[in-house]
């Protein structure tokens, strides 16, 4: 089987809808969205962060870590799709299609 298969390769989307009506509750967002982001996820749109994994095993990594800091409040989800699933997305901005940005490069170290 092909190691960078795309029915192998990975992706982690994260969706969420936390509170911001308090000051602390604003911080709790804000740090939530700084620790995803450090963790390599990038966003997608305003409440959805993806990261691309090499494989299932990755992608469980990168789940545990997300649940390990979820808000005390607030609504999130967290999916895994295929890259051959995150390619079939089809992605518009208004009307006109767009096509969907290249995943990054994979690096294979012998």
């Amino acid at each position: 089987m092909d190691r960078f298969s795309e029915y192998r390769i990975m992706w982690v989307l994260v969706f969420f809808d936390l509170p911001t009506e308090t000051k602390r509750e604003r911080k709790a967002a804000s740090d939530f969205r700084k620790r995803i982001l450090a963790d390599g996820f990038t966003m997608f749109q305003f409440s959805i962060y993806l990261r691309h994994c090499a494989s299932r095993e990755n992608a469980d990594v990168h789940i545990k870590r997300v649940k390990s800091i979820l808000p005390e409040h607030g609504n999130i989800g967290i999916m895994c799709i295929t890259d051959k699933q995150f390619g079939d997305m089809e992605i518009f901005i208004g009307k006109k299609p767009e096509e969907p940005k290249p995943g990054p490069q994979q690096l294979e170290l012998f």
